[in-house]
């Protein structure tokens, strides 16, 4: 909880409002890059465009995906939520700005690495990460919050599978190793933080309006899960096609599922801001389930796993929180109108869409989940866009 004196000093902030709290201007490019990214990926994919970048057109694509857009909601999320955790002042005004100036960097550094050099793009394009891995350690220490000192373990291998993926595209033309180090990553973020807001905001809002069955609290089922989904990463990271592998992360699927239905989705349907949570992290068990089927039996492409991840998980749950920041964080009231349902739905049906591309081969398929994408993370931009920017934070308002 932030000390009176620190709550004080936030209030006297007197900088630009952007440049107030650490999700505004990273949620913010993250609904952009997001729109944004894709829009020149489809071009590119239909071989309608080339871009003056080192990378091949898929690794460009997932590149940006997961250390553009990724990594933006992540340093949204992280730069909120370590004030929470710790009582420290958030990181804002020109040190912020800074740290959104490095990942503008980073993307442009990327998109225009054939005219500048892989080496100098991978250099840029890294120091982000490590950046924010650095001020995140800073806070986590300081505030002696030791036991959040894990989440600076996954954003580590996160850093790990960026560099992996450069070194591969300026040693081999194209990365392989990298991109499921980063998958990885993304995805064992998203099982440690959903496993700790899916529950608790759903908890929280059954005990104010639908007494009766709760989220079951953490237990050792949580553990095992955890413990079982980072042996089934690892092991896809090393060998993705191997039996061993399949089985693994089929039981890993299993389990999340589980976990999943521990915490009663069922009874919060009319809360959206709740239930797109619960559906979002669904994606993670079926990313489990789909690669493992891909591994064993080779019925589905290994492809369809990953966009369950990429689009279903990643892109539902960082959607969902960044949302429900905005609005706690801006004094605005914690509820989904038409325009946040209608961003959710177009997230929602296109990551479904994506997957079933992926199995089906269909290029019309592909073509309307990636508008889809483009037009919930636009929406997404356009609707926040003024709670974002807007004057006066409201440091009182509900937690990340």
């Amino acid at each position: 909880m932030s000390t009176p004196a620190a709550l004080q000093r936030r209030r006297d902030y007197a900088g630009p409002a952007l440049f107030a709290y650490g999700f505004r201007p990273f949620f913010l490019a993250a609904g952009l890059w997001a729109a944004f990214g894709i829009l020149l990926w489809l071009p590119q994919y239909l071989g309608l465009m080339t871009l003056p970048t080192a990378f091949g057109p898929l690794d460009w694509h997932i590149h940006e995906m997961l250390y553009g857009y990724v990594a933006a909601s992540v340093a949204g999320f992280l730069l909120t939520a370590i004030p929470n955790w710790t009582g420290r002042l958030p990181v804002s005004g020109w040190p912020l700005a800074g740290l959104v100036a490095l990942w503008l960097a980073g993307r442009i550094a990327i998109l225009c690495s054939a005219k500048i050099g892989g080496l100098a793009a991978a250099v840029i394009d890294v120091s982000f990460l490590v950046t924010l891995a650095a001020v995140a350690a800073r806070e986590i220490l300081a505030g002696k919050n030791w036991r959040n000192l894990r989440v600076l373990i996954v954003l580590g291998v996160l850093i790990a599978g960026n560099v992996v993926f450069h070194a591969e595209v300026l040693l081999k033309g194209s990365a392989d190793y990298g991109i499921r180090i980063a998958i990885g990553a993304a995805i064992l973020l998203i099982s440690l933080i959903g496993g700790r807001i899916v529950p608790s905001f759903t908890n929280n809002w059954l005990t104010r309006n639908n007494p009766g069955r709760l989220p079951v609290p953490f237990s050792r089922y949580d553990v095992a899960t955890m413990g079982l989904s980072a042996l089934a990463l690892v092991l896809w990271i090393a060998a993705p096609a191997h039996v061993v592998t399949g089985g693994v992360l089929i039981a890993a699927g299993v389990l999340q599922s589980g976990r999943l239905a521990r915490w009663a989705g069922d009874r919060a349907l009319a809360d959206r801001l709740v239930l797109v949570l619960h559906v979002g992290y669904a994606f993670v068990p079926l990313g489990f389930l789909l690669l493992g089927i891909a591994a064993l039996t080779g019925d589905v492409p290994p492809s369809a796993g990953i966009h369950a991840w990429m689009a279903g998980a990643v892109g539902l749950m960082t959607l969902a929180v960044m949302t429900r920041a905005t609005l706690g964080h801006t004094g605005q009231k914690l509820e989904a109108g038409p325009a946040t349902q209608a961003i959710y739905a177009c997230v929602l049906i296109g990551a479904l869409l994506r997957v079933i591309a992926a199995v089906s081969g269909s290029l019309p398929l592909i073509e309307i989940g990636g508008i889809l994408w483009v037009a919930g993370f636009a929406g997404y931009a356009l609707v926040y866009a003024p709670l974002l920017v807007m004057r006066k934070p409201a440091w009182a308002a509900a937690r990340c």
